[in-house]
């Protein structure tokens, strides 16, 4: 069932009256990755769940992250051990809950001693391997890039590093995993549909949803996890008001052509002290980012602009010999960080830390301050902890070793399991096999359902793009436009020609159209 939909239940309570709106424990207004953890979670403790999302899932800043679970290396610098140690046991929370979408990754840095002595960073490193368990990651150690497969596409200048461990996501597919596992919880979710206003009588909260699913609905608290809006929700939602606000910095990246042919990413370190990520992507390219800026313009707007792409290439400029220049762009992104204002200068230096607020006893009202994607499941285990306290119930936590849809791989490894999907679907192409395992994991049945043979999976709308997938995305993934799912459910707008979004998005309409009852 299309958890995007009203089930027949409320379909009946609707058409029988329309003055008795359905009735929830609790509304999240958000679907980033706050938003639907935070419905995941509560779902999960037998919370009656509505998420609303105003656009499609992780549209904005959760899938514009740099895509890494990570505690924050040079947060140390800042003596944020706190912050770092909590990322770094979420860590190896997450890396263990969905091993098809999230995996380590060894990251080079290069030593540039003008910027940073040995010692300093050598210190760093032993803090970063000992704050936390580490169950999945290889210790740190120096390099002589000299010798090491890593050195070879550096600027000969370079003879020394260091390497780390960290994680890695697909971000965008992370948030949909929690909202599927929050709709097969029982959480109802509505995606393209805002949440308007809400108003408290008789102790409970009444909201107006407008958009693709409007409605009136009831709840016993609501969330707000707007990210980015998180204040102007709070001024021109409710009536609440609040001493707290975020502060808007944004983070851009490109991606290029491959610039290396090894596994391994790099962290830099530039001379403004901010350091600039270069990481395999997508096999064939290059991830470069990412820049800080502050921002104030509108979050849905937000785009990389000429000094950002020429600050990103000079900074890898430095390091590789192979040069990359603003024309040799392919792809380009920007998101707008909700950091928590701690009043710093230097918009790098603001926290990534997050702190939840909750206003009401008698009916909770609880916003979302700051945040990052590697502390969400933290996060949202505090915010419900919290909303059930305040709505007097006794509900215990259950995220801690829960897997997400998909993630349920024999001994967690993905190379046995990959080869157990070549076994079954060997009429299945290898480049379809790799991408279906990474992307659904164990739900690969899901999308494949009962094809039996390679044109079982119907017509292919664009390359690499099948009907079977695409009926797969929009009846479990919410996906509804060419967007969602070129670049949102995947990454195929990457490898397709550039008139795959127009193609895509006709054969959609037409399909849809087809799909309309004929009248008599």
């Amino acid at each position: 069932m299309d958890a995007s939909k009203p089930h027949g239940k409320m379909l009946r309570m609707q058409a029988s009256s329309a003055h008795s709106p359905e009735h929830f424990d609790v509304l999240v207004a958000g679907g980033g990755i706050n938003g639907t953890g935070v419905a995941r979670d509560a779902a999960g403790r037998g919370l009656r769940v509505l998420l609303c999302e105003q656009d499609d899932l992780a549209a904005h800043t959760s899938s514009a992250s740099t895509k890494l679970i990570h505690g924050g290396l040079r947060y140390l610098e800042g003596f944020h051990f706190a912050l770092v140690r909590k990322a770094l046991q979420e860590r190896e929370v997450l890396l263990a809950s969905a091993p098809h979408i999230m995996w380590p990754l060894r990251f080079v840095m290069p030593h540039d001693a003008h910027l940073r002595p040995q010692w300093m960073i050598r210190a760093g490193l032993f803090l970063y391997d000992n704050l936390a368990k580490r169950d999945h990651l290889a210790a740190s150690a120096s390099l002589d890039l000299k010798k090491h497969p890593a050195g070879t596409p550096l600027e000969p200048r370079y003879t020394r590093g260091f390497i780390y461990s960290d994680g890695w996501t697909d971000d965008a597919r992370l948030v949909v995993l929690n909202a599927r596992d929050a709709a097969e919880r029982g959480a109802t979710i509505l995606t393209r549909t805002r949440c308007e206003k809400i108003e408290l009588r008789d102790r409970t909260w009444h909201a107006q949803l407008a958009g693709a699913h409007a409605r009136n609905v009831t709840a016993r608290a609501v969330v707000n996890a707007t990210g980015p809006w998180v204040t102007r929700f709070l001024s021109e939602v409710t009536s609440a008001k609040s001493d707290r606000s975020v502060r808007l910095v944004k983070g851009s990246h490109i991606v290029v052509p491959r610039i290396f042919q090894h596994r391994f990413a790099y962290i830099f370190q530039n001379i403004d002290r901010r350091i600039v990520f270069a990481i395999p992507y997508e096999h064939d390219f290059t991830l470069v980012g990412t820049t800080d800026v502050e921002y104030h313009g509108d979050p849905s707007s937000v785009h990389i602009d000429d000094a950002e792409v020429r600050y990103l290439c000079d900074t890898v400029n430095r390091y590789f010999t192979r040069k990359i220049a603003p024309a040799d762009v392919v792809w380009r992104y920007s998101g707008v960080r909700p950091l928590l204002d701690d009043k710093a200068g230097d918009p790098s230096s603001v926290t990534r830390d997050y702190k939840l607020e909750l206003e009401r006893e008698d009916a909770p009202l609880m916003s979302v301050f700051g945040g990052k994607i590697t502390t969400y499941r933290k996060l949202a285990e505090t915010a419900v902890d919290m909303l059930v306290r305040a709505l007097g119930q006794n509900l215990p936590p259950w995220t801690v070793k829960a897997l997400l849809p998909g993630g349920d791989l024999t001994g967690g490894s993905f190379a046995r399991f990959l080869r157990n999907v070549e076994r079954r679907y060997p009429w299945l192409p290898e480049h379809l096999r790799n991408r279906y395992s990474r992307a659904y994991g164990t739900r690969i049945d899901h999308v494949i359902g009962p094809a039996r043979s390679f044109g079982d999976l119907g017509e292919e709308v664009v390359p690499q793009l099948h009907e079977r997938e695409i009926e797969y995305l929009q009846r479990e993934e919410w996906a509804l436009t060419a967007e969602d799912i070129l670049w949102r459910r995947s990454k195929l707008g990457l490898h397709v020609p550039a008139s795959a979004a127009d193609t895509l998005a006709a054969w959609l309409k037409a399909r849809a159209r087809s799909q309309q009852p004929q009248e008599v």
